[in-house]
């Protein structure tokens, strides 16, 4: 392979993880968005990075995209209406478009998650009272 031509490489953006503006979430735990429309100009999906803390239960929400996620580390697991269905570091989720579902630290350490959507940034999204 050759080098990357300069107009490519113009294109490609480095979103470092401290750059972006953190989502506080309960019990401690955040989530930051990464890639978006806003941190690359032009990107049609988006990517975010999640730390949930032990003990933590996120509300039920439902987005209007997919969305995917890799368990970088620790254990939890998904809740939705019907039932609940276990993660752990190491293994990818795919979340079908409206399904409710919350992640749960169920373990002793921080569930690390990188998610994304088909959608510049965090899609539509409902969310249901805790």
């Amino acid at each position: 392979m050759g080098a990357v031509s300069q107009p490519e490489t113009r294109r490609i953006r480095v979103v470092p993880l401290q750059s972006v503006a953190e989502i506080p979430l309960p019990n401690g735990s955040w989530s930051r968005m990464l890639v978006t429309g806003e941190t690359a100009e032009g990107a049609v999906s988006s990517l975010g990075y999640s730390v949930f803390t032990p003990g933590t239960t996120l509300a039920m929400v439902k987005h209007e995209t997919e969305e995917v996620a890799y368990v970088v580390a620790g254990v939890g697991e998904l809740r939705t209406p019907n039932g609940s269905v276990p993660f752990a570091a190491g293994e990818a989720i795919h979340i079908p478009a409206g399904l409710w579902h919350a992640v749960a630290n169920t373990g002793d350490d921080d569930v690390v998650m990188v998610f994304g959507f088909p959608h510049p940034a965090y899609p539509p999204t409902e969310r249901r009272p805790s």
